[in-house]
């Protein structure tokens, strides 16, 4: 339980440090100030709990490094199923207990989350709330900004009006960090409501 405290104040140094350096580049949206602030004071609060660790290390493991090809044929079985009755897929990863514990930090934010989904060393899904559009994130911003910079990357996508919600959207992301190997394993995106930040 210290090595966890030590390593998880590590990485909320690492990460205000990040901030610092970062945040007066062009700024992405003007919720982009407290977008950062809820990551570092709720998100970073479970994203390294053992469930998220363990999930991400047993598909790290499982998949190894997998060929461009096979994780194209692996998106594209995920699109063909999404919204259907039979999506063996989608299933997977929803179904996965991560999925469960990442579904009740959702819940507990009183909407502030919209989503969040677990991503692999491949960019692939590992645990989500909800089914994604694509299986593979490797080739955007969220993962190349967050697992391919190394500890405590971040990055801010744009904040939209969302119609159906009628709420301004945004996603946040950070790298996932081992805490034994202090190795990126993962990245982890968080949706949120951006008007219920402040």
């Amino acid at each position: 339980m210290t090595a966890l405290r030590s390593f998880l104040a590590t990485s909320a140094i690492a990460l205000s440090s990040l901030t610092l350096c970062f945040g007066t580049v062009a700024q992405a949206n003007p919720y982009d100030a407290s977008m950062r602030d809820y990551l570092e004071a709720e998100v970073l609060l479970w994203v390294f709990d053992p469930i998220v660790i363990e999930a991400i290390r047993e598909q790290n493991a499982r998949h190894g490094t997998m060929p461009q090809a096979e994780i194209d044929s692996l998106d594209q079985q995920w699109r063909a199923e999404v919204g259907t009755g039979d999506q063996p897929l989608v299933d997977a990863v929803l179904g996965h207990p991560a999925s469960d514990f990442l579904r009740a930090r959702s819940t507990e934010s009183a909407g502030a989350i919209s989503e969040i989904f677990l991503m692999d060393a491949n960019g692939l899904n590992v645990a989500a709330t909800g089914p994604t559009s694509d299986y593979w994130q490797g080739d955007e911003a969220k993962f190349q900004d967050t697992f391919s910079v190394g500890p405590g990357a971040v990055h801010v996508g744009d904040v939209e009006f969302d119609e159906s919600t009628q709420a301004y959207l945004g996603q946040i992301s950070v790298s996932v960090t081992d805490p034994d190997t202090r190795e990126v394993i993962g990245a982890v995106t968080i949706g949120l409501n951006a008007d219920m930040l402040y």
